[in-house]
C-alpha cells in the first residue's frame, strides 16, 4: 500500500511524516519547508496471531513486540497545497502529479486554527480547520477534473462516432489514478451518464463524475494534528459532526516523535500506538534526580 500524506503548508505534515518513519526530513514553521517528496516506510500496527499459537513471531517483513504486529507501507509526504493548486498556484501540479501512485491519502490538519490558509502562524482558534477540510477536497477533485478534460473534445467526438463504449474509454484514460471499468460504471450510474452523450455533459456533471472518481480512488483519513494546543480538542469535537463520512483521528506529532526518539535512544520503553510509556533511565539533568535510587 502507497500512502499520500497531505494538507496545506505548515500544518505539520512533515512532522508526522517524521513520527511514522523517524526518517530526516526538514522541519520548521513556515510554508514550503517540503518541496521535494519525502518518500519512507511507516507501519501500521495490527494484533499478532502468534498470541494465539502461545509464541513470539519473528516476522521477515515488518517486526512483532509484544504479540503486536507492525506490517509495512509505504508513506510520501508531499508539498504543501494552497488554494488553486489545481490551476499551478504554489506549484501545485507538480505537487499533485505527486500523489498518482497514492492508494490512499492521509489529510494532515492543524486542528488548533494556529495557521492560516497560506500556512502562516497565526493565533491559535483564529482559523478554521474546517476550512482546509473543504479545500483540499476541491482542490483534488477539479485535479481530477483537469485530467479528465484533456482533450475532452477529440475524446468525447471519437467516443461518439465510434459508438465505443465509454466506461472502458473512461478507465483507460483515468488508469494513472487507479480508475478502473466497475468504478467508471458505477460513477456514470450514479449521475445518469451512462446513456447521455459525452458531447452534452456538462461541466457540472463532469465535476461530480471526477469527485466520485477521486473518492473511489483516493479515500481519505484526516489526522487532526496539534491537538495537544488549547482549543483544539473543541475545534476537533465540532469537526466529527460536520464530516461524519471522515475517519478524524487526534494526534500530536511533535509528542510521537519526541517518544519514538527517546524509545530509540533507550530512555524510555515504548511500543508505537501505547496509551502510555516506562521511563528507563533517569534525566540526571533533573532537579529531583538522586544517584542513591
Amino acid at each position: 500500500m502507497f500512502i499520500g500524506l497531505v494538507g496545506k503548508p505548515s500544518s505539520g505534515k512533515s512532522t508526522t511524516f517524521k513520527a511514522l518513519t523517524l526518517a530526516d526530513v526538514a522541519i520548521a514553521n513556515y510554508p514550503f519547508t517540503t518541496i521535494e517528496p519525502n518518500e519512507g516506510a511507516a507501519f501500521v500496527r495490527v494484533d499478532c496471531v502468534d498470541k494465539e499459537l502461545n509464541t513470539q513471531c519473528n516476522p521477515r517483513i515488518g517486526y512483532c513486540i509484544n504479540h503486536i504486529r507492525f506490517v509495512p507501507v509505504k508513506l510520501l509526504d508531499v508539498a504543501g497545497l494552497v488554494p488553486d493548486a489545481h490551476l499551478g498556484k504554489g506549484k501545485g501540479n507538480q505537487f499533485l502529479d505527486d500523489l498518482r501512485q497514492a492508494d490512499v491519502l492521509i489529510h494532515v490538519i492543524d486542528v488548533s486554527g494556529s495557521t492560516n490558509d497560506k500556512g502562516e502562524p497565526v493565533a491559535a482558534g483564529s482559523h478554521d480547520p474546517a476550512f482546509d477540510i473543504r479545500f483540499l477536497e476541491r482542490e483534488l477533485d477539479l485535479w481530477y477534473l483537469g485530467i479528465l478534460k484533456k482533450g475532452w473534445e477529440k475524446f468525447a467526438r471519437t467516443l461518439q462516432q465510434e459508438h465505443g463504449q465509454i466506461h472502458k474509454a473512461l478507465a483507460k484514460q483515468l488508469s494513472g489514478l487507479g480508475v478502473n471499468d466497475d468504478m467508471v460504471k458505477s460513477s456514470l450510474g450514479k449521475y445518469g451518464l451512462s446513456e447521455k452523450l459525452p458531447t452534452a455533459w456538462t461541466e457540472e456533471e463532469m465535476l461530480s463524475l471526477a469527485a466520485d472518481l477521486r473518492q473511489k480512488t483516493k479515500p481519505m483519513l484526516i489526522a487532526a494534528n496539534k491537538i495537544d494546543v488549547p482549543g483544539a480538542k473543541e475545534n476537533y469535537e465540532r469537526l466529527k459532526q460536520e464530516y461524519p463520512q471522515y475517519t478524524i483521528v487526534p494526534c500530536s506529532a511533535e509528542a510521537e516523535v519526541a517518544l519514538k526518539e527517546a524509545a530509540k535512544h533507550g530512555l524510555i520503553e515504548y511500543i508505537p500506538g501505547a496509551q502510555d510509556f516506562k521511563i528507563l533511565k533517569p534525566d540526571k539533568n533533573a532537579s529531583n534526580y538522586d544517584p542513591s535510587n
